[in-house]
Parts: structure tokens; sequence; C-alpha cells
């Protein structure tokens, strides 16, 4: 699949594990979920969580980021920068690579270890 494609699944991936997160750890007032997860869910987090975890990647893991993050995109995030928009598509697209391939322990580990390295996981 392209860049593009996984990232598409990968954005629903990303999303449901925030969710899922926000719901274990954080208040359960509707308006408190939305902000929380939305702090995460958006591209300046996410670009931030791949640079806290691109050491950890293996060879085949940092190919399909770079796929994501070099795919055409027509269009880029607004209040975002090019940049950190280019490198959640390439987080989402791993993210979508993980869930189609059923590697889910380690889409686990990738996702906590992210929210750790970038103090998300104390929000």
């Amino acid at each position: 699949m392209n860049g593009s494609t996984l990232a598409y699944i990968g954005d629903a991936v990303f999303e449901l594990m925030v969710r899922s997160y926000v719901l274990e750890h954080g208040s359960k007032q509707p308006d408190r979920l939305h902000k929380h997860a939305t702090a995460l869910v958006n591209a300046a987090a996410q670009s931030e969580m791949i640079g806290s975890i691109l050491d950890e990647l293996t060879e085949d893991e940092l190919a399909i980021f770079k796929r994501g993050r070099n795919s055409s995109t027509v269009t880029s995030a607004k209040h975002q920068t090019v940049g950190d928009y280019r490198r959640a598509t390439g987080l989402e697209a791993l993210f979508g690579y993980l869930y189609l391939g059923r590697k889910y322990e380690r889409l686990q580990e990738l996702f906590k270890l992210g929210l750790e390295r970038t103090d998300h996981d104390n929000d």
C-alpha cells in the first residue's frame, strides 16, 4: 500500500488509541475528554511523538514512516507547519502498517513509549 493509504487507516487507529488512553487515564467529563484527546491528535503532537521514538524503529518501520512522510499530499492541516504535518502523516502510516499487519503489541509499545517520551503520559 502507498503511504497515503496507510496513513488513512493509521489516522483512525491513532484516534482510537488516544480515545481509549484518555478514557483510561483522564476525566470522564466529555469536554475534558475532548480537550485531552485533541491535545494528542494533532500534527504538532504527532510530529513530536514520532521524533521521540524514531530511534526505536526497525528498518522496515522506518521505511514505512518515510513512505508516509514523503507521500504526496495536496493539503496540509490548518495552524500546523508543513513539516509537522508530513511527520504526522508518517506516524499515521506507521500505525496503519502495524495495525494492518496485526502487530498490535508493537503498536501499543510505540504508542506508550511516545506518550512517555513526550510527557503526554502525565496529562
